[in-house]
């Protein structure tokens, strides 16, 4: 069971949208997956047609009351796929936590506890708060891996090096086998030229951290939240889904490098 956990402290950079689509990808593709929502929106929740009143057992209750991965997921419409949800309650998660034992290990205490079980799940992967709270902290200290969707806008730079900071400091306290899988650029537009040169220079300041994939802006996609789809059984066909497809792939290889290396 690989753990991946989707962060960046930046709103509005595609981070859930990457979460649901990848998760789906990964599913179609024959890969057993798990979505976690830690981010108190539950927009991941909702664009995956999980309704409010279906949200009985959600991540707060993983996270404070010792509820189980498998109490709290439930199945999407998604064969393969499913998601322990998020509620409102996660707001209150930092104070009501923030003095106990383990307070940074709850999401991975709950993963390790579902891993001797039996897992369910060739991959989990969590998709955190847009800040680099306890939330996200908690999802880095359960990952193997951090995905770090990057906006092509002239400020996808800013803030890059504070997140990867935060993952070297997670793995230099919290959990020492973190690493940074790759990130992902979202929201590319081919007609603007800017866009271009921000591909470019992320490709020059990271290097191979970078996926070959790059995520198109897409009309497609952005609608399908709205009716409890992702985009790629909303609309399969389109670049958006399409290119999440390709992004599943590229992960699947990099697993694979990981493994033989």
């Amino acid at each position: 069971m690989r753990v991946i956990t989707i962060a960046n402290q930046k709103g509005g950079v595609g981070k859930t949208t990457t979460a649901i689509n990848l998760a789906t990808a990964l599913a179609a593709i024959g890969k057993r997956s798990l979505l976690i929502d830690l981010d108190p929106q539950g927009n991941a929740s909702t664009g995956l047609g999980i309704e409010k009143d279906e949200r009985e057992i959600s991540s707060y209750d993983v996270l404070t009351q010792g509820a189980s991965i498998d109490e709290a997921a439930l199945e999407t419409a998604v064969p393969a796929l499913s998601i322990v949800p998020s509620t409102l309650d996660l707001l209150g998660l930092e104070m009501e936590i923030s003095t106990a034992d383990r307070r940074a290990y709850r999401l991975r205490d709950a993963l390790d506890r579902h891993a001797a079980a039996g897992a369910k799940y060739d991959f989990v992967l969590v998709d955190c708060p847009p800040s680099l709270n306890l939330l996200t902290i908690n999802a880095m200290a359960a990952a193997n891996s951090v995905l770090v969707p990057l906006q092509c806008e002239f400020f996808a730079l800013e803030g890059l090096s504070q997140l990867l900071q935060t993952v070297e400091e997670v793995r230099d306290s919290l959990n020492p086998e973190l690493d940074l899988h790759g990130i992902v650029l979202t929201m590319f537009d081919g007609r603007n030229n800017l866009a271009a040169q921000v591909v470019r220079d992320v490709r020059s300041f990271m290097g191979d951290s970078v996926y070959q994939t790059v995520i198109p802006r897409n009309v497609r996609v952005s609608e399908a939240p709205s009716f409890g789809k992702p985009a790629i059984l909303y609309d399969m066909k389109c670049p958006g889904s399409q290119a999440y497809i390709a992004l599943a792939s590229e992960i699947i290889q990099r697993e694979k490098q990981l493994a033989a290396a």
